[in-house]
């Protein structure tokens, strides 16, 4: 695993493959890890694949001051003498990438959304209540006890078990997590802006593929029905009995999309 230094930012980060460029942008429960090595390379076969750790996570340094995760991206792009990249973002990473596009259309050539959030979404009641009920009697500084609930409710899915996941992959969910959670304190030390891309999806006319899985929290079910609605060029696709994180349930299925949708750039 390598790093790179932007913006006196540590970033960790790897880079594989020839071609157009792709940039994997992981969410908000785990780290570049949830982007394992077989999607990794498989996607390396036609593409310039990046996968890296956004600020404060994985092995990625916060720094100080004011930041935005889509800034580090683009700042992250150019330090790689990358021009024009596609995106694949998962949960917040999605929403990152969709901040990027905005940011900068001329520079992001397509968006691949899994299970995507959004810059200043506000979540439904009934998903804010999920959540309430869930913490309620939770110490917010047992990273442990945290990461079990957010998997559960998430990566899991809320009428699932943890026993329908592929080998490894809750063990592997539950230990980025745990790490994200074990260093939440620290992101106090500086202060993200959020751009207000919620309120701008029709400006942004970059191609989408919005995938989602079905057996996800509803909220954010919901949520991707909105993108793939509100986003003027997009697709929608639905994995049946699939959770937060496709990429690592279902790897085949996530790839038979990926692929074609960013060969389209090559």
């Amino acid at each position: 695993m390598a790093t790179i230094t932007v913006g006196g930012v540590e970033f960790g980060y790897d880079e594989t493959g020839q071609g157009p460029p792709v940039v994997l942008v992981h969410g908000a429960l785990g780290d570049r890890r949830m982007w394992e090595d077989p999607l990794f390379t498989a996607l390396a076969q036609e593409h310039r694949v990046i996968r890296y750790d956004r600020r404060g996570y994985g092995e990625s340094t916060g720094g100080g001051g004011a930041y935005s995760h889509y800034e580090d991206l683009l700042a992250l792009l150019d330090s790689r003498g990358i021009e024009r990249a596609a995106l694949v973002g998962s949960s917040m990473g999605g929403a990152c990438s969709l901040d990027a596009a905005l940011a900068a259309p001329e520079r992001i050539t397509r968006v691949a959304l899994l299970g995507s959030g959004l810059s200043g979404h506000e979540w439904p009641p009934h998903m804010q209540a999920d959540i309430v009920s869930l913490t309620r009697d939770v110490d917010p500084g047992d990273a442990v006890a945290m990461a079990e609930l957010n998997l559960r409710y998430l990566v899991v899915g809320p009428d699932r078990t943890p026993d329908v996941l592929p080998p490894g992959m809750w063990e592997l969910a539950r230990e980025m997590c745990e790490q994200m959670y074990t260093r939440e304190a620290s992101r106090l030390q500086w202060t993200e802006n959020i751009p207000e891309t919620r309120h701008r999806l029709g400006e942004i006319t970059t191609p989408a593929l919005v995938l989602i899985g079905l057996a996800d929290a509803s909220g954010l079910i919901e949520l991707s029905a909105h993108l793939a609605e509100s986003l003027p060029d997009s697709k929608r696709v639905d994995l049946p009995d699939t959770g937060h994180l496709p990429q690592m349930e279902r790897p085949a299925e996530v790839l038979s999309q990926l692929q074609p949708f960013l060969a389209q750039d090559s």
